[in-house]
């Protein structure tokens, strides 16, 4: 069987919303050598390896918005796409504590096969979606209730964004009247990295954006992914019409 480094659903859903998951699988392509990185199972089944569950809901607001869904078929620990081609954590040694063999000693090569077989290609495609006329981006991740040696994370759901809050602003103040628990405002983490994947098809470009983090605990299961989906699609439309685009 081919592979190739994304997959793109329901290309000719005519919405203006493009759906992305950057971290959809923890899948390591056979030319990189070590299929699981050195690692055990167990920990390619955590959230250092993909974004566990946003796959799902991605698939779940491509259908409920009638709009195109690009996800990567790659782990991040292979190549994050959610960074800057020039980022240090572009690959990752170690990551919450955990120490990853197969890009201890990658070469300058190598990382420049990783970079033309997976990450160009996938932001190359990503790109042509987002060209679209009045297309606003929603970018799905997950995230684990606790990181290592880190306190319980209170939140269920994040909206992050970096300069341009014309969507998130919005969300947040109507997902937060319908949630009884805090919305993450730029939480549990910052809304923008140079480069990201936000910034490269989104920022740079005057699209407007919007990421959401999910916690990965409530989406672990595919009814509690398209519950989830199907909840946040009228929150997006609504938010969209709110800022008038």
């Amino acid at each position: 069987m081919t592979y190739f480094p994304f997959s793109i659903h329901g290309s000719d859903r005519p919405s203006g919303w493009l759906i992305t998951c950057d971290h959809a699988t923890n899948t390591v392509p056979d030319f990189v050598g070590d299929t699981t990185l050195g690692l055990p199972a167990a920990d390619m089944g955590r959230h250092i390896a993909y974004d566990i569950g946003g796959l799902g809901v991605a698939l779940a607001l491509g259908i409920a918005l009638n709009a195109p869904v690009i996800h990567s078929n790659f782990s991040r620990l292979v190549i994050d796409p959610n960074r800057g081609q020039d980022d240090p954590t572009l690959i990752m040694q170690l990551y919450d504590g955990t120490v990853i063999p197969g890009n201890r000693s990658i070469t300058d090569a190598q990382r420049q096969e990783r970079i033309d077989r997976l990450y160009r290609p996938y932001h190359d495609a990503l790109a042509a979606l987002a060209a679209r006329p009045n297309v606003a981006i929603v970018s799905v991740h997950s995230f684990t209730p606790q990181l290592s040696g880190r306190a319980p994370r209170p939140w269920e759901v994040g909206v992050l964004s970096a300069t341009d809050r014309r969507i998130a602003d919005p969300l947040i103040t109507r997902l937060q009247a319908n949630m009884r628990s805090p919305v993450g405002d730029n939480e549990p983490y910052t809304g923008h990295l140079p480069g990201d994947a936000v910034d490269q098809h989104a920022l740079q470009s005057g699209r407007p954006n919007v990421l959401l983090e999910i916690r990965q605990d409530l989406i672990g299961a595919p009814d509690q992914q398209r519950k989830w989906g199907d909840w946040l699609a009228p929150h997006l439309e609504a938010a969209r019409k709110d800022a008038n685009l």
